[in-house]
């Protein structure tokens, strides 16, 4: 006989009244207690109904299983399986348990960040409102009020500053404690640029001469082709492109991926930029908006902030070497200063002698010297730090399209209709032209690497020169045809060391030149 409960022969047997079943007794106590009820049946049961039954003690029977060698075998197999079974459902409950937890501390992680960026967006408000409250009593129609000062420290009418539209908004000007970090910044540049040495990776002017179309990427709308804007991430090998279909594009060069589409603007991306230092872009558009883009960590773009303050189209974006701020040069004859971390417009620099738009703007590497091109064909150098118009360079003919100062701090090269012109800073004059396409051909883009080892031309084609002294003869490396078919190359830009090309034409596609590799010559 054996026990309902565990199936054992019990050493205590007790037998229930109501159902006739065989119990072990501390086990049918031990549920009793527990429940109330008859363990098989179900029936309510109490101690009572129990009746012990006497048993010789002296002998207790083997089990069955137990009573041979092949029995006790079968016995530990049994034990055995039942140990494996068990084990293995540990692990799969170990395994649940730590998805579980690595999804937690996944979330975790999430809310955190969330939090961090929640709070970074209100200490930005906060000290929005702050600067608000300050200008405040400045906006105010008072009549005791002092006369509003601008940008550049002049006291302006009264009239002006209760104006309408952008150009007549009060700004707060640029205080002493950035002119400070400006100043800064100049020297430390300066310093380090005379101890600066050339990169052992620089690529050679023979390896230059290699260069070929490596690969070319349809990035933009083939309804509205046209790249109108390049600029490269130095460090994390990065291409952002401007078009004409109103979006700017950011596209891994080394996995050949498009990383994120940057929409928003209403019409054409004239200018972009990124600014390496907070993973965010700069995009200026014929909208009369700029937009600061904020980098995540999936690799897409967030709009920041989109800044209002032109009254006609933005046509050049340049950040300073801070990377603190930035200016932006619109058709509207203004060029302003901006705080990147908050988009708060510091300066906006309007001044009368300038009879038409800006076309172009550029930092000089040291940051106290800001390069603008015009619709008059005259390039206008600026202090920062006054925003006073420092000097003027004529000569050109037409729009001035683009400008680039080089690294060695004392070159600018600006393109226009006729050509190429070299600036020597140091002496404020040119010191050579370049004119290499017909006079109906417009030169639309050129830049020194960051080197100052090389200078690149876009027009009908693209052209590389090797920089050499001002007395120098600064020879052509290579000249690329225009393989997109237009005959107007709008954009270029060299990669880290110039260890390649990235061009934007007035078709939809990015195209990068390089060192021709086994796959692309087979």
């Amino acid at each position: 006989m054996f026990c309902s409960i565990s199936g054992v022969t019990p050493e205590d047997p007790v037998v229930s009244r109501k159902s006739g079943l065989l119990f072990e007794r501390r086990l049918i106590f031990k549920h009793l207690a527990d429940n109330g009820t008859d363990p098989v049946t179900g029936e309510a049961m109490s101690v009572d109904d129990l009746i012990s039954i006497k048993t010789n003690k002296a002998v207790k029977p083997r089990p069955l299983q137990a009573a041979s060698i092949p029995g006790m075998l079968g016995l530990f197999q049994n034990e055995w399986d039942a140990v494996v079974l068990s084990n293995y459902a540990l692990e799969q409950q170990l395994h649940t348990a730590r998805q579980e937890l690595s999804h937690a501390l996944y979330q975790h992680d999430a809310a955190c960040r969330v939090i961090a960026r929640l709070k970074k967006e209100r200490d930005e408000a906060r000290e929005l409102l702050l600067k608000a409250e300050r200008q405040a009593p400045t906006a105010g129609p008072a009549p005791a009020a002092a006369p509003t000062v601008t940008s550049n420290g002049k006291r302006a009418p009264e009239a002006d500053t209760q104006s309408e539209g952008p150009g007549k908004k009060p700004r707060q000007g640029i205080s002493s404690d950035i002119i400070k970090e400006l100043t800064d910044c100049n020297a430390r540049l300066s310093g380090q640029r005379k101890k600066r040495q050339v990169s052992p990776t620089l690529a050679t002017p023979d390896a230059l001469e290699k260069y070929t179309q490596l690969t070319s990427h349809p990035l933009h709308s083939s309804s509205k082709p046209g790249i109108l804007s390049i600029d490269v991430h130095q460090s994390k090998d990065l291409v952002l492109s401007g078009g004409v279909d109103g979006t700017a594009v950011v596209f891994n060069r080394s996995s050949g991926e498009l990383v994120s589409t940057l929409s928003g603007h209403s019409k054409r991306v004239t200018s972009v930029k990124f600014v390496a230092k907070d993973e965010c872009a700069l995009t200026g558009s014929v909208d009369k908006t700029v937009k600061i883009w904020q980098g995540q960590e999936d690799g897409s773009y967030t709009c920041k902030h989109t800044l209002k303050d032109h009254s006609a189209e933005v046509r050049a974006v340049t950040v300073h070497a801070t990377q603190n701020y930035f200016v932006t040069a619109s058709a509207d004859k203004t060029w302003n200063f901006y705080d990147l971390s908050t988009g708060l417009c510091l300066a906006q620099v309007n001044d009368p002698s300038v009879q038409d738009g800006y076309t172009s703007a550029s930092f000089h590497p040291d940051g106290l010297i800001l390069g603008t091109g015009t619709t008059e064909s005259l390039v206008r150098i600026w202090d920062v730090k006054s925003q006073a118009n420092v000097a003027k360079f004529e000569g050109h003919t037409g729009p001035v399209t683009d400008i680039s100062f080089s690294e060695n701090g004392y070159f600018l090269a600006t393109a226009a209709q006729d050509g190429v012109k070299l600036w020597d800073l140091r002496k404020l004059k040119n010191f050579r032209s370049f004119a290499p396409y017909d006079s109906n051909t417009l030169t639309n883009t050129v830049e020194f690497d960051y080197s100052g080892s090389y200078l690149a031309v876009g027009g009908s084609d693209i052209r590389l020169y090797q920089v050499a002294s001002v007395k120098q003869e600064w020879n052509t490396i290579k000249v690329f045809p225009d393989l997109s078919g237009t005959g107007k190359v709008t954009s270029v830009r060299f990669g880290p060391d110039a260890s390649y090309l990235a061009v934007g034409s007035s078709d939809r596609n990015l195209r990068i030149f390089g060192a021709p590799t086994a796959t692309s010559e087979s």
